[in-house]
């Protein structure tokens, strides 16, 4: 079918994926416990642009460039290292003011003017910033395009399934691109109104949500480390 190999493999292989937690995911979240499913919503399609991005340029030979040129490697590597590890203090930094129970007034003022990574993910108890302010389909994409490893991933993955003799090799790469975009936009809305539900139920559970919202940092640094550690081979 359109020269893709034993598509049934493939789609078991994608869909356990999909599942394992990353930072894309855990922002989406983080978006749909603050401000709801609709702004989450635009957090998601940050993620489905940056993951399209990606897969273009892995069918264009950008993973190639990534694999070959070192120094390019390592200055995409640690730029995306950087800005996870941004947002994980953030992420630290407003657990730790929830914990401590600070005037709510005062956090207020001080969200509003937060970016992502200084609100609290888990907190739906305190006023939420406003979108505009956040921008969470920017930040999501950001997110999404500082990780080579992504790049890598997806062209080491899709050219499993390519049927070398294939006449239209494009052709195959959109069909497996498409699949895997159909699968996060199902994952991310299970999880945009599951991120509604906790919200809802540790509303009064301060100290329980800034640990999820610590938690989410410490995930967030471990990808940063996985990340700076990472060789393009």
């Amino acid at each position: 079918m359109v020269g893709i190999t034993d598509l049934s493999t493939y789609l078991a292989g994608l869909a356990l994926i999909i599942l394992l937690p990353g930072p894309n995911s855990l922002y989406v979240v983080s978006v749909a416990a603050r401000l709801g499913p609709r702004v989450a919503y635009r957090a998601a399609a940050g993620v489905l642009c940056g993951d399209t991005v990606l897969m273009t340029l892995s069918a264009g030979g950008v993973a190639s460039l990534l694999q070959t040129s070192p120094v390019l490697f390592a200055i995409v590597k640690f730029a995306g290292a950087g800005y996870l590890s941004w947002l994980a203090f953030g992420m630290l930094r407003g657990a730790w003011k929830l914990w401590r129970g600070r005037d709510t007034r005062h956090a207020a003022r001080a969200e509003a003017t937060e970016t992502a990574a200084g609100a609290t993910p888990f907190d739906a108890g305190a006023p939420a910033p406003k979108a505009a302010v956040e921008r969470p389909y920017r930040r999501a994409l950001v997110v999404s395009l500082l990780n080579p490893k992504a790049i890598l991933f997806f062209i080491s993955f899709f050219v499993q399934f390519v049927d070398p003799a294939y006449a239209h090799p494009v052709l195959s790469f959109l069909t497996l691109g498409a699949w895997a975009q159909l699968f996060s936009f199902t994952y991310l809305s299970v999880l945009i109104f599951s991120g509604t539900f906790l919200a809802a139920t540790f509303r009064r559970r301060k100290r329980l949500t800034a640990g999820l919202s610590a938690g989410a940092g410490a995930a967030f640094l471990g990808f940063a480390a996985k990340l700076s550690l990472a060789s393009a081979g």
